[in-house]
């Protein structure tokens, strides 16, 4: 990539939206180039516009004068209370991923964010957390008396996936993910993916239609076996696998070693409604986007996105749940209980699905709380 000397405000304009680009691949020789275009973009913005310079602290007090917004708002974006206190005070430069989330959730421009700051690295963690090595422990994941590097080795060395973890970035991860323990969760996955043992088939299809098939089996008494089974026949490995300290995590789609898809689930909401829209959310990343060069996805779906696939993603779990003719005739604002029934019968669906696609839709969360299924995803999978 070659980095030019700014000239002019077309220069200016085609630096920051390269800074952009460079931001969001996140590795490490993209950081280099954006440290040197930043001190590029710097020197013209001094130059030529030294009035309307800002520091990112004062860019993002600025937005919070206007918005009316707390320190506290900042830390689903920022991280913890003091990294928030830090950064406002202008005591630590953002990172990447803070700007990121900075210029999506707020608003705030890139320009004010980037134009006169040095980026903290990407951490290097060479370990997850204690409390996450302690959780893999108590989950039997780890081998007696083998410890941290020696399971990620082993993991490595079946599904090297999971070594491209550290080049991922999503805007769906939360602020405060801890990355190496996300890393050791999804080794402890494809660890469990492994003892797998699928079909051979030669020819595999994986699409809308088929999702709704699967989206049949939530009325079954043994939807989870069920469940299994039939991605199993689709050469899809099904992964449930509660979540670590610091991961914040619903689901991911990943390949396995060998090229198998599989599908991970964590049930950290623990409902059928969230259940069955994070599983076609992540058949949907199966069916259309894992590659060679992206096979690891990852989804806390608590954050929203404005990623294209994260989009496609959505629909296609949603119309894959309900079809979208059926839910235009039969969902209103004043639906029944009654009626969640009648939808969910004519849709060959569990009524949670019919109750959680209404209550996001009409963001009223105190209807219908009874009919989601509370508990029932993880006693389904013992």
């Amino acid at each position: 990539m070659t980095i030019r000397p700014i000239r002019s405000d077309a220069d200016h304009d085609a630096a920051l939206d390269l800074a952009e680009k460079l931001m969001q691949k996140g590795d490490a020789r993209s950081l280099d180039d954006l440290d040197i275009l930043q001190t590029l973009i710097d020197r013209w913005e001094r130059q030529h516009h030294a009035l309307e310079a800002a520091t990112p602290a004062e860019a993002i007090r600025f937005r919070m004068d206007q918005s009316g917004m707390k320190p506290r708002d900042l830390i689903p974006l920022l991280g913890s209370k003091s990294r928030v206190s830090e950064i406002i005070n202008g005591q630590r430069q953002p990172t990447v991923d803070q700007i990121r989330a900075l210029n999506y959730h707020l608003g705030i421009p890139l320009a004010s964010l980037i134009g006169t700051i040095k980026h903290e690295p990407i951490a290097k963690r060479s370990t997850a957390s204690m409390a996450a090595i302690e959780k893999l422990k108590s989950m039997g994941v780890m081998k007696p008396r083998e410890d941290y590097h020696a399971f990620m080795a082993r993991a490595t060395s079946i599904a090297p996936a999971v070594g491209m973890l550290r080049k991922s970035r999503t805007d769906r991860t939360n602020a405060k993910t801890d990355f190496g323990a996300l890393e050791a969760w999804c080794a402890a996955v494809l660890l469990e993916a492994d003892e797998v043992k699928l079909p051979k088939k030669k020819k595999i299809v994986r699409g809308i239609e088929q999702a709704r098939e699967l989206a049949k089996l939530s009325t079954r008494p043994d939807w989870a076996d069920s469940l299994k089974q039939a991605l199993a026949e689709q050469r899809i490995v099904l992964v449930i696998l509660d979540h670590l300290p610091g991961t914040f995590l619903d689901g991911a789609a990943i390949c396995r070693g060998d090229g198998a898809p599989v599908i991970a689930l964590t049930l950290r909401h623990n409902r059928l409604d969230n259940f069955w829209f994070t599983l076609m959310h992540e058949y949907a990343h199966v069916a259309c986007h894992l590659s060679e060069d992206t096979k690891v996805i990852l989804d806390d779906l608590d954050v929203n996105s404005s990623d294209g696939i994260e989009e496609q993603a959505d629909e296609f779990a949603r119309n894959a749940l309900i079809p979208a003719d059926l839910w235009e005739r039969h969902s209103s604002a004043d639906m029944s209980i009654d009626d969640v029934f009648s939808l969910a019968e004519e849709a060959c669906v569990h009524h949670a699905i019919v109750a959680g696609r209404w209550r996001w839709e009409n963001d009223d969360y105190r209807r219908f709380s009874r009919l989601l299924g509370r508990g029932e995803a993880k006693e389904a999978f013992g």
